[in-house]
């Protein structure tokens, strides 16, 4: 698994225009391939009457999944260049539809490449990115006693605190790098003199 990626802060719109042609590029999280293809269709019906409505999209944290399509455009000079943009980026679970308004001047396959692929990579710089980590999930449980402590230390020193429950003792959801495994139980130990216990569980991504 990646130990990190970036992907889209929010969906959303960024136009450019380049020899009179107009490029909408919209961009929108995706977390499955069902999602990145609703959003294609969504942009597809608010513009139907436009010239080309060419998409690329990257599901998956080791990009598992990446299409594009020309949508009529010469062939490689639309989808491929967004998804190239996509990838230089290191964009994951996340889709591209760039919407194109022909302006009557012909740009040629070079200036399409240029006009599609920078499209997205203007869309990224102004819609901002957003860094995901992959943590190791976990679980301390803790006496009563000491559980509004740890829970607050675990705070203040930035740990990721995702559940907090109540029972005959209090567990607590976290998550944290697999490299600060060994010095978080080391911590926990000598925080709660050897009365907490630290269970590891399985992986998530989560901003980083």
């Amino acid at each position: 698994m990646q130990d990190e990626y970036r992907t889209v802060a929010h969906a959303g719109v960024h136009e450019t225009e380049v020899n009179r042609s107009r490029f909408l590029c919209a961009l929108a999280p995706a977390a499955t391939e069902r999602e990145a293809q609703e959003f294609i269709a969504s942009v597809r019906k608010e513009h139907a009457d436009a010239t080309h409505n060419c998409w690329a999209y990257v599901v998956g944290a080791d990009a598992g999944v990446q299409k594009a399509s020309d949508d009529g455009e010469p062939g490689g000079t639309a989808g491929v260049p967004m998804l190239q943009m996509l990838l230089r980026r290191d964009m994951r679970y996340v889709v591209a539809v760039v919407t194109r308004y022909y302006g009557g001047v012909k740009l040629g396959a070079g200036g399409l490449i240029r006009a599609y692929g920078g499209a997205v990579g203007e869309a990224l710089d102004a819609l901002g990115t957003r860094t995901r980590r992959r943590f190791r999930l976990g679980t301390v449980t803790v006496d009563h006693q000491r559980a509004g402590k740890v829970e607050n230390d675990l705070r203040s020193t930035g740990r990721a605190v995702r559940e907090v429950r109540y029972g005959e003792q209090v567990t607590i959801e976290i998550g944290l790098p697999d490299s600060e495994v060994d010095a978080f139980r080391a911590w926990l130990a000598d925080s709660t003199a050897g009365t907490a216990r630290f269970e590891p569980g399985g992986e998530a991504y989560g901003d980083a």
